[in-house]
């Protein structure tokens, strides 16, 4: 059984990643753990505030949020009510980054799911400051959902890569299952100076097609090194709507997980953007 992780902030975004996640996940016996952590709901709003005030917030901060994600269970339940799918929610007094790294050890989670921004939606950046370090310390493939994104099916998946990376095995299954069950096209991108790869290179090439065996797909040669140009090029020409990237340390991805960088060169991703980890577990 799938294992799907989604935090949600109550806001519409949330919805939408939620919505889109039952989606995209609907051929696959998954179970869905909703989760909502409100330690920083709490600390915002506890200056000049007594132990009991405090107690008596961190409380009906509790019981509001509960309320929320029973809502939630009700949604769910009448917009998709999917035989395949388990549903049950996590509500718990701590950090967003530290409860969902927990409850990916904990339940072996498969993939985490969320909107690129939250409550706040500023229209002006591309990925919220949670979102951003979601991807950046949480050990599991991330899907950031933007949230103007109806839940079209991946038909059309972008796949840019160096070569260089050694993939993960479970990684590479999680987009593959994903592109059998829509009968989705991978188009793998690559931009090379050279004229020829190095061992390493096809190796890591060697397996990402022997695991990929059974998918449709393409392989793709860009000369040049603006990878962000041609990846914008190429969801823009080909319709493409599932972007999938490797993030490893000292990877394109990783130096531009800061959400200035990912605005300044111009990165501005309207579609669902799959995270891949290639980091310790």
């Amino acid at each position: 059984m799938r294992k799907i992780l989604i935090p949600t902030d109550f806001s519409k975004n949330a919805m939408n990643a939620i919505r889109y996640a039952l989606e995209a996940f609907k051929y696959d016996r998954s179970e869905f753990i909703i989760m909502h952590a409100y330690a920083d709901e709490v600390y915002e709003r506890n200056t000049q505030m007594t132990r009991v005030a405090f107690e008596n917030l961190k409380k009906s901060i509790h019981n509001k949020s509960q309320l929320a994600l029973d809502n939630i269970q009700k949604i769910i339940k009448k917009i998709s009510p999917n035989p395949r799918h388990q549903y049950k929610d996590v509500l718990t007094f701590g950090s967003l980054i530290d409860e969902a790294n927990a409850i990916v050890d904990k339940e072996n989670i498969d993939v985490l799911v969320m909107g690129t921004r939250g409550e706040t939606n500023d229209r002006e950046i591309t990925f919220g400051s949670n979102t951003i370090q979601v991807i950046r310390y949480v050990k599991c493939p991330v899907l950031a959902v933007p949230s103007e994104y109806q839940s079209h099916p991946p038909k059309r998946i972008l796949f840019p890569t160096d070569y260089f990376l050694p993939y993960k095995r479970r990684e590479l299954k999680l987009v593959s299952t994903l592109a059998k069950r829509f009968v989705a096209k991978i188009n793998f991108l690559h931009l090379q100076n050279f004229e020829n790869i190095s061992f390493r290179q096809e190796d890591n090439k060697t397996f990402l097609e022997c695991i990929m065996e059974d998918n449709f797909k393409a392989f793709h040669i860009v000369k040049g090194n603006d990878l962000t140009t041609a990846i914008n090029s190429f969801i823009k020409n080909k319709n493409i709507n599932l972007l999938v990237m490797v993030n490893s340390r000292h990877s394109f991805l990783e130096n531009i997980l800061f959400q200035s960088t990912i605005d300044k060169i111009g990165l501005h991703i309207k579609i669902p953007f799959l995270i891949l980890q290639n980091l310790p577990r």
